[in-house]
């Protein structure tokens, strides 16, 4: 029974009764002790690691909202507009014109071994490109045989060449609404909503699913969530069937993997009483790092995209409202079956209406069933309004806001989606902790890149990527609560509050290991604080992780 004494520059804590410390106790992968190293050594013998003694420790910081996927997509090229991050710490610059993603995919092409085998993208998205939107034309100039699918940063669209539309026999009488159409009634090449990828995926004979839990993707996708701090991730959206089962249970119990994963079932992959069964019979297969129980609902599509669904006076370019992806009629029995299983349910809502159709189902499956501490909560949220968060704190209902949006969207809210009146408020975290709502932000991932710091800068400082200001203080938050945010505030969202999100006794030895001290850094430098590593479960992990053996 070893014990290891650390000690730190600074230890911020989150705990209130002990917001700072200097050493950290660990035993058997747990925390012993918090406080100087007088006070954590009054345990007995242990031995002192000093190798952290010039740095910072935090919690181990929590991704609340974030999909496997991330993972598999870098096996693919990125097309994305702004700069990315990928597994082995490379940066690929952003593509500003259509002409520089058609460039980047004919490389791609022409690294390709098999004249016929898919190219699959991702990241690439229409609304930075003004009136101009791509279709199969513009993919065919890679290639007429070849099959090409690029998919959206928003996951909601994708764009496909005539060769794919060659294999679905998607033509003028294909009668689907996720397949756009031009003036002349012929197929664009863009695919709409769970429906289009359906249609382009099967078309393609790619598997997203397998892809995304392959053990080489899952191992990418902690590796991208380690180099951010990241000692505890989500997957929001899974079928959780034996072989995915089995992959997370084996990449998941390796020593050697670096962060723990929550895994939530996708609640309308099968009919409510089916769903509710099979979470039930997998449920007692969690462990420390495996975390089930968690189900996911998706209410509309999202704002950029305008698949979300908006109240009047809609989208501020006069755009149709966006996509229902539950029929709004079922939201209230499908919320009913799960949460009288005793399931946490998450409802992703982007748009306002979506909120409302969400909010009435709650209130209603509460009033004939109540349960204390459900901990329901809505993901996105992102036009939420001072009625809709008293709303949220009078049912239980916690938010985890999509706050790297201001950043990465913030202009196209004001300009062409929202207008500069709800742009001014979109995530807006300083109303949701001033009516009292549990609060988590998110990266989304792969829609944006998972970065709990740079998450929590967005929120305190509201700057859009052309360095103007959404809103004003009523709608930021201070650095110190933004912090709470990323660990003890996306713990609660979890239900693990009591394992993780705070240095304290009995919790998990979990730590994100900085270089740069975030609270001295201050509120506009927070993004460029420095990850050194991890710490989880006493593991030390410094960063980048190298893949597994073989």
């Amino acid at each position: 029974m070893t014990t290891t004494i650390y000690s730190a520059r600074k230890i911020i804590t989150m705990d209130p009764s002990r917001p700072r410390a200097t050493h950290v106790a660990v035993r058997d992968g747990r925390i012993l002790a918090v406080g100087s190293r007088d006070e954590v050594g009054q345990w007995g013998a242990a031995d002192v690691d000093e190798r952290f003694r010039d740095k910072v420790l935090m919690p181990g910081l929590i991704e609340g909202h974030s999909h496997i996927i991330e993972g598999a997509v870098w096996d693919h090229p990125y097309v994305g507009y702004y700069d990315r991050t990928g597994p082995d710490g490379t940066t690929w610059p952003g593509l500003r014109t259509i002409d520089a993603v058609i460039d980047r995919l004919k490389a791609a092409s022409e690294a390709l071994d098999d004249p016929a085998a898919p190219l699959l993208a991702w990241g690439f998205d229409p609304i930075f490109f003004g009136e101009r939107r791509m279709c199969a034309a513009d993919l065919d100039q890679v290639s007429v045989t070849r099959p090409i699918v690029v998919l959206h940063a928003s996951l909601h669209f994708l764009n496909v060449n005539t060769a794919v539309m060659d294999l679905g026999d998607i033509t003028a009488t294909t009668n689907s609404p996720g397949v756009m159409k031009g003036a002349d009634g012929q197929p664009t090449g863009e695919f709409a909503g769970m429906v289009g990828m359906y249609l382009a995926m099967k078309a393609v004979g790619f598997d997203l699913t397998d892809a995304s839990t392959s053990p080489p993707s899952l191992w990418n996708f902690a590796r991208v969530a380690q180099l951010a701090g990241v000692t505890t991730a989500t997957d929001l959206h899974s079928e959780l069937n034996d072989l995915i089962m089995d992959r997370l249970l084996a990449t998941t119990s390796d020593p050697a993997y670096p962060i723990r994963l929550v895994s939530a079932f996708g609640g309308t992959l099968m009919p409510a009483d089916q769903g509710v069964e099979r979470l039930s019979s997998i449920l007692a297969k969690g462990t420390d790092k495996l975390k089930l129980g968690i189900v996911k609902l998706v209410l509309d599509g999202s704002i950029q995209g305008f698949s979300a669904r908006l109240k009047w006076p809609g989208y501020f370019n006069g755009h149709e409202n966006g996509l229902w992806y539950i029929t709004p009629s079922e939201v209230e029995s499908i919320l009913r079956a799960y949460h009288q299983a005793g399931f946490q349910v998450h409802m992703h809502t982007n748009g306002n209406e979506a909120t409302d159709l969400a909010l009435d189902a709650v209130e209603v499956v509460l009033t004939t069933h109540p349960r204390p501490d459900h901990r329901h909560t809505l993901q996105h949220c992102q036009m939420a309004d001072e009625a809709q968060y008293q709303r949220m704190a009078a049912l239980g209902v916690g938010v985890n806001l999509f706050s790297n949006h201001i950043y990465y969207w913030g202009e196209v809210h004001k300009s062409l989606t929202l207008g500069p009146d709800r742009a001014a408020k979109v995530d807006n975290a300083g109303a949701a902790l001033e009516n009292g709502v549990d609060l988590s932000i998110h990266s989304d991932a792969p829609i944006t890149a998972i970065g709990p710091l740079f998450s929590a800068w967005c929120a305190v400082n509201r700057m859009t990527a052309d360095g103007d200001r959404l809103g004003g203080e009523a709608e930021a938050i201070t650095l110190d609560e933004a912090l709470y945010t990323i660990t003890m505030g996306a713990a609660r969202s979890l239900k693990m509050d009591d394992r993780i999100g705070s240095i304290e006794v009995g919790k998990f030895a979990d730590f994100a290991v900085l270089e740069d001290d975030p609270q001295d850094i201050g509120a506009a430098n927070l993004k460029e604080v420095r990850v050194w590593g991890t710490v989880l479960g006493g593991q030390i992990f410094q960063s980048p992780v190298a893949p597994p053996a073989g």
